[in-house]
């Protein structure tokens, strides 16, 4: 009878465990590791794993200023290479961007500059150069308010 009592409590011990490992998981992201003045922030596993094998960073923060990497925004197999795809495409990098500064404790509120870089002729895109800065002005605009 003892034994029953045991095995079943040692059941619910690792069944508590296993729950525990799993909620350590999810809440083991954003990674923040200490850095000169501030801190590098890890959002996800692959940004760790970048880190790990090419010293890159994700998230910057220095005293009160953060600092992203960046993205890269392009185009995925099968999608169009108009316009309106490209749109998409700056759209899904804007939602990287947001996930980014939230791991960081911010918003796009707080940002106050932003580089970007355009590749005009190249057989990923075919619209114009007037065209492209449209479609990024289109997004931007709904991340961003004009200050």
């Amino acid at each position: 009878m003892r034994t029953r009592t045991v095995a079943r409590l040692s059941a619910a011990i690792l069944l508590v465990a296993a729950c525990s490992v799993h909620a350590a998981e999810s809440e083991k992201w954003p990674l923040v590791l200490p850095a000169p003045h501030g801190s590098v922030i890890l959002p996800n596993e692959g940004a760790k794993r970048a880190h790990d094998e090419f010293r890159y960073a994700a998230i910057r923060r220095v005293d009160n200023m953060l600092y992203i990497s960046g993205v890269i925004v392009g185009r995925r197999e099968n999608e169009g290479k108009d316009a309106a795809a490209f749109k998409l495409q700056v759209d899904r990098g804007f939602q990287r961007l947001k996930g980014l500064l939230e791991s960081g404790g911010a918003s796009f509120n707080d940002v106050v500059m932003i580089n970007s870089f355009h590749v005009w002729q190249s057989p990923n895109f075919t619209g114009t150069r007037d065209e492209q800065f449209k479609a990024f002005e289109d997004v931007i605009g709904e991340f961003m308010k004009a200050p």
